[in-house]
């Protein structure tokens, strides 16, 4: 059944939703429309390039080590309408299962955060934090780690271009870093962490869409922001896709496109072969056009492995903005967490195909159709701190 609210996927197409968004601060970067605030932590503003591989802090793959996981708790009914109940059901599902490997910490309001805990159990932490919704990945810090010491980048997290209201989201990273007494580098460019992928040996992956786009990053042209990436995350090679801007809120973000399972391999979102035209069909086949002949940081030459999204006849729930991608998955201590839909056989394949590629990892699935009927998945509910 198709949901009643504009989802993350159909937000652009609500022109009230963006006339209400322009009233309430639309882009501002501090999510209030007034001045940036300074970060309560230690903040370093992005510098010049690194000048030795010495000084240079890096992005983990999601593979390595973690010390904890960051979820956050979905606060508006305003943005989840009666489906609100239904999703904090899959978040207390996800943290539990994600706890049951690694500590993780959930991000809530204060009035909020009894409800929580009693949600997710003791195995949760619940810290009380300001928070707007769910996307933990995008408006949490990105963790990197070196010689330097532990640090967490903000991507100045604006609402995905101004698409949804981020008053409290905005101020997740800078308010969580200063919480641990993490250092805070602010970025010179505006972007989400779902939509960067890492290899954790050089090679990052992006698409253009969610970057190069008038609606984050005015005016800056894409060398600049490979720059960012290349002094922020320690990368050495960016694998750009063209992906699809304006057709889905976060203008197709990579980490429901193309993840990479270990280094020189790329798991690929593929959509049915009769599924007709969207966002995600067009960018499957761009990515799968460039990864044909890209090579990694490393010079190797990429081995592609499709994942099929399931059959939207037998999802309960799957609307058409539904997010039926398995590529959303998260990587923590000892495991690999992989969404199920519903459609059993796909999703025993995805466990059987996302289990091979991550030997040693106990596989679990976890049910998150009120989560996907938002346009996002687990990947998008998760952000990883790697061990220091």
């Amino acid at each position: 059944m198709a949901h009643p609210r504009p989802s993350r996927r159909s937000l652009l197409q609500s022109g009230a939703a963006l006339a209400a968004l322009a009233l309430a601060g639309g882009c501002s970067s501090d999510g209030g429309g007034g001045e940036r605030q300074p970060g309560a932590g230690a903040t370093t503003p992005a510098a010049g390039p690194a000048t030795t591989p010495a000084d240079r802090r890096t992005l983990p793959a999601e593979s390595a080590p973690h010390t904890r996981t960051f979820m956050a708790w979905p606060a508006l009914e305003e943005v989840w309408g009666d489906q609100l109940p239904g999703v904090r059901q899959d978040i207390a599902g996800l943290a539990r299962a994600v706890a049951g490997f690694e500590p993780v910490v959930l991000l809530a309001r204060p009035d909020q955060a009894d409800q929580a805990r009693r949600a997710c159990g003791s195995s949760v932490e619940v810290l009380d934090l300001m928070v707007d919704d769910l996307w933990a990945r995008d408006t949490g810090p990105t963790f990197v780690t070196g010689p330097p010491g532990l640090a967490g980048v903000d991507f100045d997290f604006n609402g995905w271009g101004g698409k949804q209201t981020h008053a409290n989201d905005s101020r997740v990273a800078r308010t969580l870093l200063a919480h641990y007494g993490i250092t805070r580098l602010q970025a010179p460019v505006t972007g989400e962490g779902g939509g960067i992928e890492v290899d954790g040996e050089g090679t990052l992956m992006a698409t253009e869409s969610s970057w190069v786009n008038e609606n984050r990053n005015p005016g800056v042209p894409r060398d600049r922001i490979e720059a960012a990436f290349e002094d922020l995350l320690g990368v050495e090679k960016v694998i750009w896709f063209q992906g699809v801007a304006g057709q889905d809120i976060t203008d197709c973000h990579v980490d429901a496109l193309a993840r990479f399972a270990e280094p020189g391999t790329v798991l690929l979102h593929r959509p049915a072969a009769d599924t007709p035209p969207d966002v995600w069909t067009t960018a499957s086949e761009q990515a799968r056009q460039v990864l044909r002949s890209a090579t990694d940081a490393k010079g190797r030459a990429l081995r592609v492995v499709d994942l099929p999204e399931p059959d939207f006849g037998l999802i309960q729930g799957a609307g058409k903005d539904f997010l039926a991608t398995y590529v959303n998955y998260y990587v923590c201590n000892g495991a690999v967490i992989v969404p199920r839909f519903g459609d059993r056989a796909a999703d025993d394949r995805a466990a059987g195909v996302i289990g091979d590629l991550h030997p040693g990892r106990t596989v679990t699935q976890v049910d998150i159709n009120h989560i996907a009927a938002g346009g996002g998945g687990i990947h998008c509910a998760t952000q990883q701190q790697p061990a220091g």
